[in-house]
């Protein structure tokens, strides 16, 4: 029913580096939602750094955020 070897305590260092992945999951998206929605007030040139090209950069940004939320998430559970 349940696998005791999912219930064993992590290392110090796969802890670590859980929760570094999770702060740079969190990092990303958080720079995707200031470049899309405030990329005005933090003063980007419109001329060189459209509004089209600001949201298309957050798209990436997300969806690099989701493939590595992904990877973790494979990583966690084959230990």
């Amino acid at each position: 029913m349940l696998n005791s070897d999912n219930l064993k305590q992590k290392s110090p260092q796969q802890r670590f580096l859980l929760i570094l992945g999770v702060a740079m999951i969190i990092l990303f998206c958080t720079i995707a939602v200031i470049v899309v929605f405030f990329g005005d007030k933090i003063h980007l040139d419109p001329q060189k750094f459209p509004q089209e090209y600001r949201v298309a950069f957050g798209i990436v940004l997300v969806i690099y955020a989701a493939i590595r939320f992904f990877r973790i998430l494979r990583d966690n559970r084959t230990e």
